[in-house]
């Protein structure tokens, strides 16, 4: 059976980092891979970005690191976040890795881990700017600061930068939470030299708050073409992905196309617009492993259902379809399964 294609557009995502690069200016971009580039393939991801002269790449997770690493060389930086083992900490340390450090407990275990393999730890702390989503907590903060500081007059570490998630529900709360966090960056400044990568927003505040920008912007799902749920639609920003299914039978009047839950479509889904050679039709029906879509003129087997993309033959987006079932365009890029083939158009 002829299998369902998420066909990747290197142009548009190059296209996409240019737009977004304009967009924040003078901030640099640090292009976010999380979630196998959410789901659009690491290794692709990363090559295109290093292309388009990206320099900073967000991995989450260490592991996801080393292979931004493999991928990139040794020009990029890599930014690992998610708290670590003891060996994680040491393939991140081996391998060039920045450590993003939320808690006082995970930065004495990076420095202890630096001072065994007599690696310098590269780290950047996070201040809780009031999301409670890991961060030192601001009356913390002082000890965490004279921690680091020790560590780096013994040559072990490398205070490069401060960080923080926003919870970008509103423009107070976020107003407040840069508040917190330019506090943060004034203390670390008494102490000795400050920092030269600050970096509070991701995608939407990058975007749209200019004033809450730092040195760096974590950016990802933009960089992509998937918008905010809910949100209005980004200028010179299209989706790099098109989701694509062939048509394998035609009962009456009906396209029976090779995709279905068993891909990762939700079947909650059944009633959004497809895109067909002959415009939008609705998708009726979504079994495990076909689906149905309403017929057109002259419909037969072996013609391609576009199932989300951006919208040239009346297909939803990627976050349209999520709105439908309450959720974020990400989620149904990164729950897609192997069954569905990854295809550089």
């Amino acid at each position: 059976m002829t299998r369902p294609e998420l066909r990747l557009d290197g142009n548009v995502l190059r296209a996409n980092i240019a737009a977004v690069q304009r967009r924040i200016a003078p901030s640099e971009l640090m292009i976010v891979v999380k979630d196998d580039a959410y789901g659009h393939g690491l290794p692709w991801a990363v090559e295109t970005a290093i292309e388009s002269g990206v320099t900073w790449i967000g991995s989450f997770d260490v592991r996801s690191a080393i292979d931004v690493r493999r991928v990139a060389g040794g020009g990029a930086r890599i930014f690992a976040w998610v708290t670590s083992t003891d060996a994680e900490i040491d393939e991140a340390l081996l391998h060039d890795v920045d450590l993003g450090i939320g808690t006082a407990d995970y930065l004495d275990r990076v420095i202890a881990r630096a001072t065994a393999i007599e690696v310098r730890a590269r780290v950047h702390l996070k201040i809780d700017s009031g999301l409670h989503r890991n961060g030192i907590l601001p009356e913390d903060w002082a000890d965490a600061v004279a921690t680091a500081r020790a560590a780096e007059a013994a040559g072990v570490l490398e205070l490069v930068g401060i960080w923080s998630h926003i919870a970008e529900a509103s423009d107070a709360e976020d107003d407040e939470a840069q508040a917190v966090f330019l506090e943060a960056v004034r203390q670390v400044g008494d102490t000795g030299a400050a920092p030269t990568f600050l970096h509070l927003t991701a995608s939407a505040a990058s975007w749209w708050r200019p004033e809450l920008r730092g040195t760096l912007s974590r950016i990802g799902a933009f960089c992509y073409g998937v918008r905010s749920a809910d949100g209005p639609e980004l200028d010179g920003i299209r989706p790099v992905a098109t989701l694509t299914a062939s048509v394998v039978d035609v009962v009456d009047g009906d396209a029976v196309v090779a995709i279905g839950s068993f891909d990762g479509i939700p079947s909650t889904l059944a009633g959004v617009a497809v895109g067909t050679p002959q415009g939008a039709r609705e998708l009726r029906r979504i079994d495990q492993t076909r689906s149905v879509v309403a017929g057109w003129p002259g419909a037969t087997v072996g013609d391609v259902v576009r199932v989300f993309g951006a919208g040239e033959w009346g297909e939803s987006s990627a976050t349209t379809l999520a709105e439908r079932i309450d959720t974020v365009g990400e989620e149904i890029l990164t729950r897609l399964t192997s069954r569905v083939r990854r295809v550089v158009v």
